[in-house]
């Protein structure tokens, strides 16, 4: 373990499993609560919100920062994701101190087995992200796993954000009987409504400002889609980025929102949801808007 100190107030640290597992089991009563927000770290005001309502919800609150490289079907990807961790722990303390932070090494979680297990989403991670990033989900699934078992918390927040990520995570929870409540929280918008993401910090300036067209896009394409099929809806949002020479887009979806499959019509009884990846350069960012 290893205690930040900050003005004269510190924040515990753990770099290992074994000194965090035995750091919770003195804290623990029959009664107390655990709150938990995995994190890959590069901390925004999203993270800093499901921290926030954590701590609201909680007796104590994990946070883990861990660059998972199972979850990552591109070397170059992995290689550029932004670590931040002096920065992070700053923004951690001036929201509170009484955060409890893990930051293990790649060999603090894998025991020199750096591989995924494989898992059965009962067909949720097939759709979007699946299709795009071939293994993504069972290196997700086993992360959230091993994280849940160190941890052994009470609530864990995600963000809405990565809605297909949350829905496997409830699944995984389900199937593995975990005694755990999955809590999906709002995203979080920059100012010209770019869904927060670690990732905006690989955005020039420039980029940044014009990613609005994501958010606009997608709250033009809800309002289309209220009078028009899923595939006049797709063919607008397609048209929209076919002559855009600085976004490419990689997919856009309009899927059930409880199975994440693709929908071709309508039913009142359901509820629906789009789904959206762009490349800016070789940087890749995602955003998703209900669409009842």
């Amino acid at each position: 373990m290893f205690a930040l100190n900050f003005n004269n107030t510190a924040m515990h640290i753990f770099y290992g499993k074994v000194a965090l597992i035995a750091y919770l089991k003195t804290i623990k009563t029959t009664n107390s609560t655990i709150g938990f927000v995995p994190t890959m770290g590069a901390l925004h005001q999203g993270h800093l919100a499901l921290m926030q309502r954590s701590l609201k919800e909680n007796d104590d609150t994990v946070v883990s920062i861990f660059v998972n490289p199972t979850q990552f079907n591109n070397p170059e990807d992995l290689a550029k994701y932004p670590r931040t961790i002096e920065e992070d722990i700053k923004k951690m303390r001036v929201l509170s101190d009484k955060m409890i932070l893990y930051a293990p090494s790649v060999e603090d979680i894998y025991e020199g087995n750096t591989v995924s297990q494989n898992f059965d989403f009962d067909g949720l991670e097939n759709q979007m992200e699946g299709k795009f990033r071939p293994g993504h989900f069972n290196g997700v699934g086993t992360i959230v796993k091993r994280l849940f078992e160190i941890v052994t918390p009470t609530n864990a927040y995600f963000g809405e954000k990565d809605f297909q990520q949350l829905q496997i995570v409830k699944k995984m929870v389900e199937k593995n009987h975990m005694p755990v409540n999955v809590i999906g929280c709002p995203i979080f918008r920059e100012e010209n409504q770019l869904a927060m993401s670690s990732r905006n910090e690989r955005l020039t300036a420039e980029e940044r400002k014009e990613a609005a067209i994501i958010y606009k896009t997608l709250t033009k394409a809800k309002e289309i889609f209220q009078t028009s099929t899923p595939q006049e809806t797709i063919e607008f949002v397609e048209n929209s980025f076919k002559n855009n020479e600085r976004f490419e887009l990689e997919y856009f979806v309009i899927a059930d929102e409880s199975t994440l499959l693709s929908v071709d019509h309508k039913s009142k009884d359901k509820k629906y949801r789009a789904f959206i990846a762009v490349f800016v350069n070789s940087i890749r960012l995602i955003d998703t808007i209900s669409l009842n």
